[in-house]
Protein backbone atom coordinates (compact mmCIF):
# COMPACT_ATOMS: atom_id res chain seq x y z
CA UNK A 1 0.00 0.00 0.00
CA UNK A 2 0.71 3.64 -0.35
CA UNK A 3 0.68 4.62 2.90
CA UNK A 4 3.59 1.72 3.51
CA UNK A 5 6.15 3.57 1.60
CA UNK A 6 8.80 5.66 3.23
CA UNK A 7 8.21 8.83 4.65
CA UNK A 8 4.13 8.48 3.64
CA UNK A 9 2.48 7.11 6.73
CA UNK A 10 -1.18 8.52 7.72
CA UNK A 11 -0.21 11.55 5.33
CA UNK A 12 -1.91 8.59 3.03
CA UNK A 13 -4.99 9.73 3.87
CA UNK A 14 -5.24 13.13 2.76
CA UNK A 15 -3.45 11.82 -0.50
CA UNK A 16 -6.66 9.77 -0.92
CA UNK A 17 -8.68 12.59 0.18
CA UNK A 18 -7.28 14.91 -2.24
CA UNK A 19 -6.61 12.12 -5.63
CA UNK A 20 -10.65 11.81 -4.97
CA UNK A 21 -11.63 15.80 -5.13
CA UNK A 22 -9.61 15.70 -8.54
CA UNK A 23 -12.07 13.51 -10.33
CA UNK A 24 -14.48 16.38 -9.32
CA UNK A 25 -12.35 18.86 -10.66
CA UNK A 26 -11.78 17.33 -13.83
CA UNK A 27 -15.08 16.86 -14.51
CA UNK A 28 -15.51 20.48 -14.40
CA UNK A 29 -13.42 21.26 -16.61
CA UNK A 30 -14.20 18.98 -19.34
CA UNK A 31 -17.76 18.04 -19.07
CA UNK A 32 -20.07 21.38 -17.17
CA UNK A 33 -21.34 21.98 -20.06
CA UNK A 34 -22.44 18.61 -20.99
CA UNK A 35 -26.19 17.31 -20.51
CA UNK A 36 -25.25 14.45 -18.27
CA UNK A 37 -23.08 16.99 -16.21
CA UNK A 38 -24.77 16.87 -12.92
CA UNK A 39 -25.57 13.09 -13.45
CA UNK A 40 -22.84 12.34 -14.22
CA UNK A 41 -21.42 13.69 -10.85
CA UNK A 42 -23.73 12.08 -8.88
CA UNK A 43 -23.20 8.87 -9.80
CA UNK A 44 -19.52 9.55 -8.96
CA UNK A 45 -20.28 10.87 -5.57
CA UNK A 46 -23.02 7.61 -5.30
CA UNK A 47 -20.18 4.91 -6.11
CA UNK A 48 -17.84 6.48 -3.71
CA UNK A 49 -20.52 6.06 -0.90
CA UNK A 50 -21.12 2.51 -2.25
CA UNK A 51 -17.47 1.86 -2.26
CA UNK A 52 -16.68 3.01 1.14
CA UNK A 53 -19.87 0.94 2.59
CA UNK A 54 -17.94 -2.20 1.06
CA UNK A 55 -14.42 -1.49 2.54
CA UNK A 56 -16.19 -0.87 6.19
CA UNK A 57 -18.10 -4.25 5.36
CA UNK A 58 -14.57 -5.87 4.76
CA UNK A 59 -13.01 -4.22 7.31
CA UNK A 60 -15.62 -5.32 10.11
CA UNK A 61 -14.44 -9.22 9.03
CA UNK A 62 -10.88 -8.15 11.12
CA UNK A 63 -11.00 -7.74 15.26
CA UNK A 64 -8.78 -5.05 16.40
CA UNK A 65 -5.59 -6.69 16.12
CA UNK A 66 -5.81 -7.85 12.42
CA UNK A 67 -6.98 -11.16 13.34
CA UNK A 68 -10.16 -12.64 11.31
CA UNK A 69 -13.20 -12.99 12.59
CA UNK A 70 -14.41 -16.23 10.79
CA UNK A 71 -17.94 -16.56 12.07
CA UNK A 72 -18.56 -13.21 10.25
CA UNK A 73 -17.30 -15.25 6.96
CA UNK A 74 -20.67 -15.51 5.52
CA UNK A 75 -21.66 -15.88 1.94
CA UNK A 76 -24.05 -13.27 2.24
CA UNK A 77 -21.74 -10.95 3.09
CA UNK A 78 -18.78 -12.17 1.17
CA UNK A 79 -21.47 -10.68 -2.10
CA UNK A 80 -22.25 -7.57 -0.41
CA UNK A 81 -18.40 -6.76 0.33
CA UNK A 82 -18.05 -7.55 -3.28
CA UNK A 83 -20.84 -5.65 -4.78
CA UNK A 84 -20.25 -2.46 -3.18
CA UNK A 85 -16.19 -2.39 -3.15
CA UNK A 86 -15.55 -3.84 -6.39
CA UNK A 87 -18.76 -4.26 -8.80
CA UNK A 88 -20.00 -0.65 -8.75
CA UNK A 89 -17.08 0.96 -9.52
CA UNK A 90 -15.14 -1.53 -11.40
CA UNK A 91 -17.95 -2.40 -14.22
CA UNK A 92 -21.48 -0.57 -13.30
CA UNK A 93 -19.98 2.70 -13.15
CA UNK A 94 -17.52 2.81 -16.44
CA UNK A 95 -20.41 1.71 -18.76
CA UNK A 96 -23.08 3.74 -16.83
CA UNK A 97 -20.52 7.20 -17.71
CA UNK A 98 -20.24 6.11 -21.06
CA UNK A 99 -23.96 5.86 -22.19
CA UNK A 100 -24.27 8.70 -20.19
CA UNK A 101 -21.67 10.72 -22.61
CA UNK A 102 -23.55 8.64 -25.34
CA UNK A 103 -27.12 10.58 -24.22
CA UNK A 104 -28.63 7.91 -23.32
CA UNK A 105 -31.04 8.57 -20.53
CA UNK A 106 -33.09 6.01 -20.36
CA UNK A 107 -33.50 4.14 -17.09
CA UNK A 108 -34.66 0.88 -18.39
CA UNK A 109 -31.32 0.31 -20.05
CA UNK A 110 -29.50 1.54 -17.37
CA UNK A 111 -31.41 -0.94 -14.88
CA UNK A 112 -30.58 -3.97 -17.17
CA UNK A 113 -26.95 -2.66 -17.72
CA UNK A 114 -26.61 -2.26 -13.90
CA UNK A 115 -27.90 -6.33 -13.12
CA UNK A 116 -25.61 -8.03 -15.50
CA UNK A 117 -22.47 -5.89 -14.53
CA UNK A 118 -22.54 -6.63 -11.14
CA UNK A 119 -22.92 -10.25 -12.00
CA UNK A 120 -19.66 -9.43 -13.88
CA UNK A 121 -18.09 -7.31 -10.98
CA UNK A 122 -18.79 -10.63 -8.65
CA UNK A 123 -17.25 -13.13 -11.44
CA UNK A 124 -14.61 -11.31 -11.88
CA UNK A 125 -14.02 -10.73 -7.68
CA UNK A 126 -14.31 -14.32 -7.41
CA UNK A 127 -11.71 -14.88 -10.19
CA UNK A 128 -9.44 -12.75 -8.13
CA UNK A 129 -9.55 -14.21 -4.77
CA UNK A 130 -8.65 -17.85 -6.66
CA UNK A 131 -6.07 -16.39 -8.71
CA UNK A 132 -4.22 -14.72 -5.61
CA UNK A 133 -4.11 -18.07 -4.11
CA UNK A 134 -3.63 -20.55 -6.67
CA UNK A 135 -2.23 -18.42 -9.96
CA UNK A 136 1.09 -18.77 -11.23
CA UNK A 137 2.91 -15.02 -10.08
CA UNK A 138 4.65 -15.18 -12.79
CA UNK A 139 1.30 -14.34 -14.46
CA UNK A 140 -0.43 -12.59 -12.08
CA UNK A 141 2.68 -10.36 -11.41
CA UNK A 142 2.25 -10.59 -7.73
CA UNK A 143 2.49 -12.96 -5.02
CA UNK A 144 -1.45 -13.53 -3.24
CA UNK A 145 -1.47 -12.37 0.52
CA UNK A 146 -5.11 -12.72 0.89
CA UNK A 147 -4.15 -16.23 3.28
CA UNK A 148 -1.86 -13.91 5.11
CA UNK A 149 -4.36 -10.92 5.44
CA UNK A 150 -6.58 -12.48 6.47
CA UNK A 151 -9.73 -11.34 4.01
CA UNK A 152 -12.57 -12.59 3.45
CA UNK A 153 -12.71 -14.07 -0.16
CA UNK A 154 -14.97 -16.53 -1.75
CA UNK A 155 -12.53 -19.66 -0.71
CA UNK A 156 -12.46 -18.86 2.56
CA UNK A 157 -16.28 -18.94 2.69
CA UNK A 158 -16.48 -21.70 0.73
CA UNK A 159 -13.57 -24.04 2.79
CA UNK A 160 -15.75 -22.82 5.98
CA UNK A 161 -19.09 -23.95 4.99
CA UNK A 162 -17.92 -27.33 3.85
CA UNK A 163 -15.28 -27.92 6.80
CA UNK A 164 -15.60 -30.55 9.57
CA UNK A 165 -14.76 -29.39 12.99
CA UNK A 166 -11.81 -30.29 13.20
CA UNK A 167 -11.22 -28.53 9.21
CA UNK A 168 -12.79 -25.71 11.22
CA UNK A 169 -9.58 -25.74 13.66
CA UNK A 170 -7.28 -25.66 11.36
CA UNK A 171 -8.08 -22.23 9.40
CA UNK A 172 -9.03 -20.71 13.10
CA UNK A 173 -4.97 -21.70 13.85
CA UNK A 174 -3.78 -20.75 10.61
CA UNK A 175 -5.77 -17.94 8.41
CA UNK A 176 -4.27 -14.79 8.83
CA UNK A 177 -1.09 -15.72 9.46
CA UNK A 178 2.00 -14.71 7.54
CA UNK A 179 4.03 -18.03 8.29
CA UNK A 180 5.10 -19.75 5.16
CA UNK A 181 3.67 -23.06 6.70
CA UNK A 182 0.32 -21.13 7.65
CA UNK A 183 -0.30 -20.45 4.07
CA UNK A 184 0.85 -23.37 3.00
CA UNK A 185 -1.54 -25.26 5.23
CA UNK A 186 -4.24 -23.23 4.16
CA UNK A 187 -3.55 -23.90 0.25
CA UNK A 188 -3.56 -27.62 1.35
CA UNK A 189 -7.05 -27.57 3.31
CA UNK A 190 -9.04 -25.65 0.42
CA UNK A 191 -7.48 -28.49 -2.38
CA UNK A 192 -8.46 -31.19 -0.11
CA UNK A 193 -11.86 -29.79 -0.01
CA UNK A 194 -11.78 -29.65 -3.55
CA UNK A 195 -11.98 -25.89 -4.16
CA UNK A 196 -10.44 -25.63 -7.31
CA UNK A 197 -12.74 -27.77 -8.73
CA UNK A 198 -15.55 -25.99 -7.56
CA UNK A 199 -14.03 -22.77 -8.87
CA UNK A 200 -14.27 -24.42 -12.37
CA UNK A 201 -17.63 -25.41 -12.31
CA UNK A 202 -18.35 -21.93 -10.99
CA UNK A 203 -16.58 -19.93 -13.52
CA UNK A 204 -18.20 -22.37 -16.23
CA UNK A 205 -21.85 -22.17 -14.94
CA UNK A 206 -21.09 -18.48 -14.23
CA UNK A 207 -20.04 -17.55 -17.62
CA UNK A 208 -23.02 -19.38 -19.34
CA UNK A 209 -25.64 -17.51 -17.20
CA UNK A 210 -24.47 -13.81 -17.76
CA UNK A 211 -24.22 -14.70 -21.53
CA UNK A 212 -27.70 -15.73 -21.39
CA UNK A 213 -28.65 -12.81 -19.15
CA UNK A 214 -26.78 -10.70 -21.95
CA UNK A 215 -28.81 -11.89 -25.07
CA UNK A 216 -31.62 -11.33 -23.15
CA UNK A 217 -31.56 -7.77 -23.11
CA UNK A 218 -33.57 -5.67 -24.75
CA UNK A 219 -34.22 -1.50 -25.22
CA UNK A 220 -31.46 -0.78 -27.57
CA UNK A 221 -28.95 -1.75 -25.76
CA UNK A 222 -25.77 -3.04 -27.74
CA UNK A 223 -24.98 -6.93 -26.37
CA UNK A 224 -21.27 -7.00 -28.54
CA UNK A 225 -20.57 -4.58 -25.38
CA UNK A 226 -20.81 -6.92 -22.97
CA UNK A 227 -19.77 -9.72 -24.57
CA UNK A 228 -16.62 -7.51 -25.16
CA UNK A 229 -16.51 -7.44 -21.50
CA UNK A 230 -16.69 -11.19 -20.76
CA UNK A 231 -13.98 -11.85 -22.84
CA UNK A 232 -11.13 -9.95 -21.38
CA UNK A 233 -12.21 -11.58 -17.66
CA UNK A 234 -13.36 -15.11 -18.53
CA UNK A 235 -10.28 -17.59 -18.51
CA UNK A 236 -8.27 -14.85 -17.47
CA UNK A 237 -4.51 -15.56 -15.53
CA UNK A 238 -3.80 -12.02 -14.29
Amino acid sequence: GWYRQPGVGLSALNDAIMIENAIYGLMKRHFRHHPAYLTMMELFHETALKTSYGQSLDTMCLDLNGKPKLDMFTMNRYTSIVKYKTAYYSFQMPVALGMYLANMFDEEQHRQAKTILLEMGQFFQIQDDFLDCFGDPSTTGKIGTDIQEGKCTWLAVVALQRATPEQRKIMEEHYGRSEPVSVQTIRRLYEDLSLPNTYAIYEEESFNIIRTHIQQISKGLRHDLFFKIMEKIYKREC
